[in-house]
């Protein structure tokens, strides 16, 4: 009876041994491969999946997008410029029984193309290219692991390249390139304002010998812009002082059509004789100044008002 009953208990604890290792939970995120004495039955579902004890194995893979680093590489440009490329990769599995069948170790075999891809498509360009196209390199690289990859049950989802490290040297002579080609295009648009600039003053110009009295009120506006510093000196444009000359002939010449006696113009600046201080016997006045009053190189004798500059009058 002892006997009986130790047997009993011994089944029962290896009955509840093998339930426990035929019990196998798939999660949400996973399928299963389950293999029968070596020969593949087919990929499970996630829940709960009740398998053979030593007779079925049942591989879990991960269907989750799988984020992998590039190591950098040291890569030569068609232009022969060594960079150093880094990148990273995004791939998920979408067939798990490729993926466990058809290689080993999917991770490793990814990693491992994905250098060599990046080293290949990186070298058949340029250096400007690899700078300025990082878009087509990334479609390139992922349609070639795209090509290798299938086979494993795998989908290359993205390719990105993280980092492009330049020698010291490129990157001097990449900043001189760059400096040179600012100051190109800074001389470029300095010429053509000067172009812009000097078309705009000939019409301007066009349209102030068309109508005389645009140049005066520029000059008189110039004259306005001076004054609000509140400068105590006052410039007058050469083409104002032939303005006045000009009004002084139209006054004269008002005056002559009108019989009023036109005063002469003056050559040079006033200048004021004094009186002798004594009359000869003939009745002479001295320094050849007559006895009238009558003006003597420009001045009157008598002290009377005189005339200003030549078209002016005081």
């Amino acid at each position: 009876m002892v006997v009986l009953i130790i047997v009993l208990v011994i089944v029962a604890i290896l009955l509840l041994i093998g339930a426990a290792m035929s019990v196998r939970v798939v999660k949400q995120y996973e399928q299963g491969v389950l293999f029968r004495l070596g020969k593949v039955l087919g990929a499970r579902s996630p829940g709960l999946r009740l398998i053979v004890p030593f007779v079925d194995v049942l591989h879990r893979v991960s269907l989750r997008i799988v984020t992998m680093p590039i190591q950098s590489q040291g890569i030569i440009t068609r232009d022969n410029v060594s960079v150093d490329v880094s990148a990273v990769a995004y791939f998920r599995v979408v067939d798990a029984v490729k993926s466990v069948v058809a290689i080993e170790n999917v991770y490793s075999a990814i990693d491992q193309i994905a250098q060599t891809t990046l080293r290949k498509v990186v070298g058949q360009h340029s250096l400007d290219q690899t700078l300025s196209e990082t878009d087509k390199i990334n479609l390139d690289i992922r349609k070639i692991l795209d090509v290798s990859t299938v086979e494993w049950g795998v989908e290359v989802t993205l390719v990105e390249l993280k980092d492009i490290q330049l020698p010291d040297s490129m990157k001097r002579a990449m900043a001189k390139q760059a400096e040179a080609e600012r100051e190109k295009r800074a001389k470029i648009i300095n010429a053509e304002g000067e172009s812009l600039a000097a078309a705009a003053l000939g019409d301007a110009s066009d349209t102030m010998m068309a109508h005389p009295l645009a140049l005066q009120l520029r000059n008189l506006q110039s004259l306005v812009e001076i004054g609000v510093d509140k400068n105590t000196t006052v410039v007058f444009p050469a083409p104002l002082m032939t303005t006045i000359a000009e009004l002084g002939s139209f006054l004269a010449g008002e005056k002559a059509a009108a019989g009023l006696p036109a005063t002469p113009p003056v050559t040079g600046p006033p200048v004021l004789v004094p009186a002798a201080s004594g009359t000869p016997a003939n009745g002479t006045p001295a320094n050849g100044t007559p006895a009238n009053g009558t003006a003597v190189n420009g001045a009157a004798v008598n002290g009377s008002a005189l005339t200003g500059p030549a078209g002016g009058l005081s």
